[in-house]
């Protein structure tokens, strides 16, 4: 039950905005979704792995991978996985990183400068999903070494992650 008294109605508005109050949005985005066979005794077992993006676009993004025997599952597994394995990116005030950074991942290497306001992500493939899903508005991104969707994406992942907060 609860204590209602004279004089306390500020705290019981706030206890009840708390329980209004819903929780984050999170904004999924499947990179790539694969089929996996593994040969067995009886034939081919088919299974599928997910790769996924999760951000809030207001400085937190993840990347999380999961394998299913079906899409569904795996997509809900690298969702659960992406949550696990959240940064925080610290935004300037025009939706930009402060400098120039570099990351790296495997044979995966990415580059990351800041742009002027009002010039949008410049960036391809993985690496652009995770900047759009950080927030980042006014970015320019370049991938070098490999084409592979998992190591660009942890690549961009690492750099975001090096800024000094």
């Amino acid at each position: 039950m609860i204590n209602m008294e004279v004089g306390n109605t500020g705290q019981l508005n706030k206890t009840r905005r708390k329980m209004k109050e819903k929780p984050k949005k999170w904004i999924k985005r499947v990179v790539k979704v694969r089929r996996i066979t593994k040969v067995i005794k009886g034939g081919k077992k088919l299974r599928f792995g997910a790769i996924v993006v999760i951000g809030n676009e207001k400085g937190q993004v993840g990347l999380g991978v999961g394998k299913a025997d079906d899409v569904i599952e795996a997509v809900k597994k690298a969702v659960n996985d992406g949550k696990r394995h959240l940064i925080h990116v610290s935004l300037t005030k025009n939706y930009s990183i402060p400098y120039i950074i570099h990351g790296k991942y495997g044979a995966a290497n990415v580059i990351i400068k800041p742009a002027a306001a009002g010039s949008g992500v410049l960036a391809g493939g993985s690496v652009r999903t995770v900047l759009e899903l950080a927030g980042l508005q006014n970015i320019s991104a370049k991938q070098l070494g490999c084409d592979n969707l998992l190591n660009n994406a942890r690549a961009t992942i690492s750099a975001l992650d090096s800024i000094k907060k």
